[in-house]
């Protein structure tokens, strides 16, 4: 099979969608398959470029992380897109790359399947912060339910997504192809060198997020607990990676805690070389977004044993299972900082829960298992619209007849 992926973001660039995209490809080629990836050009080359269009692309004024697509100049590839001989365009994400997934598809004659993987009701306001919430989130439904209506069929990262979607009105066909973990996350790491590295003493108490320091990830609900923790487990560290449009704030709400010694932001961690090590020199994987489609960084730390303390809602209520390497925190600082300290203060618990997370990712989320699972769905789209052009053309047919 021969897949194009579009999307408006990608490595350089990370975040989740940058990561699922690149566990699909090297899963799909491993299975024999070929994929071939259009995405914004940044100036910067990744590692592996040889399968991947990059188009030249325009800065954000309000989001100088990300950048949009030139539509024209996409389509000025449609001569070799067209040699390619496409089996399916796969769309990733619902700016440029989702109106340039449609026309390639109908150019190309064959079916476009949309990944959601951002909750864009629960998003949109932090960004477009002039307009009221209420219409914010209206704004996003209607858009959403449009674009989704719009292409062949959707997949959702979990099960709650697709029952939102559902709810929003779309009705085409959809299958929930969770992200997998390439078993690079179940590899062994030093914890122990990482915490050296960022002096962080080897017995002091860590918590970790893991993430786009994004303020719908919901981190100073994080801040919060970590108040309220401290007076009970005074030394604890909350160790937040990653960047994001909501550092200063959290940064000025740290210090308006007067927790700063207790919150160590280290920003962006190598994937390959830092990354497992970062999980495995935590005590307690913590987590508070109530808008993920997924939650992928929930299974990498449970895959190095770390156990996960989270608010279960959306895309995390389907990944999470109390006791199966993770307790289910309500959602309020209190009872979310009770759960943490009860894993801090019973180290055999902890160890315990530990052991059950790894063995519950291995065994129910590996990106094999996806990766097939998402090429099986191409299939029985690929039938549908084959059957569906078919019967088109059959009744075109028919109606020339009569006529005649």
């Amino acid at each position: 099979m021969k897949i194009l992926f579009i999307s408006d973001v990608y490595f350089p660039r990370i975040n989740g969608v940058s990561t699922s995209i690149r566990t699909f490809v090297e899963q799909m080629q491993g299975l024999g398959h070929e994929v071939h990836l259009i995405a914004p050009d940044y100036g910067v080359s990744t590692q592996d470029e040889s399968w991947i269009k990059r188009i030249p692309a325009r800065s954000i004024y309000f989001d100088p992380e990300d950048k949009l697509m030139k539509y024209g100049e996409a389509m000025q590839r449609l001569p070799g897109l067209r040699r390619e001989k496409y089996d399916i365009v796969h769309v990733h994400t619902p700016f440029v790359a989702h109106y340039l997934g449609l026309e390639l598809a109908r150019e190309l004659n064959v079916p476009c399947v949309e990944t959601y993987h951002t909750f864009f009701e629960d998003y949109l306001h932090h960004y477009l912060p002039w307009i009221p919430k209420p219409m914010a989130r209206g704004v996003a439904r209607m858009i959403s339910k449009r674009q989704c209506n719009a292409v062949d069929a959707i997949v959702a990262p979990s099960q709650p997504m697709l029952d939102v979607l559902r709810g929003y009105g779309v009705s085409v066909s959809a299958e929930v192809v969770p992200t997998g973990l390439q078993m690079q996350s179940f590899k062994a790491a030093d914890g122990q060198a990482f915490r050296q590295k960022y002096e962080i003493p080897l017995e002091r108490p860590m918590l970790l997020y893991v993430g786009r320091v994004a303020f719908e990830k919901n981190i100073a609900f994080l801040l919060e607990m970590a108040n309220v923790l401290v007076k009970e487990v005074p030394d604890v560290l909350l160790v937040i990676t990653g960047e994001g449009p909501a550092e200063a704030s959290l940064h000025k709400l740290t210090q308006q805690l007067g927790i700063s010694n207790n919150v160590k932001f280290i920003g962006y961690l190598d994937r390959e070389l830092e990354l497992n090590a970062c999980y495995q020199a935590a005590d307690v994987f913590v987590f508070a977004s109530k808008s993920e489609t997924q939650g992928l960084v929930l299974l990498e730390a449970m895959a190095q044993g770390t156990p996960v303390v989270a608010i279960a809602e959306l895309g995390t209520a389907s990944i999470l299972v109390n006791g199966e390497g993770a307790l289910i925190a309500p959602d309020h600082v209190i009872g979310f900082a009770e759960k943490v300290k009860h894993l801090l203060i019973y180290p055999e618990e902890r160890f315990e829960l530990g052991v059950r997370a790894r063995s519950y990712v291995l065994a129910n989320w590996t990106a094999s298992i996806q990766a097939e699972r998402m090429v099986q769905f191409y299939a029985t789209i690929m039938h549908a619209n084959a059957s569906a052009n078919k019967n088109s053309q059959l009744a075109i047919t028919q109606k020339h007849v009569v006529i005649d």
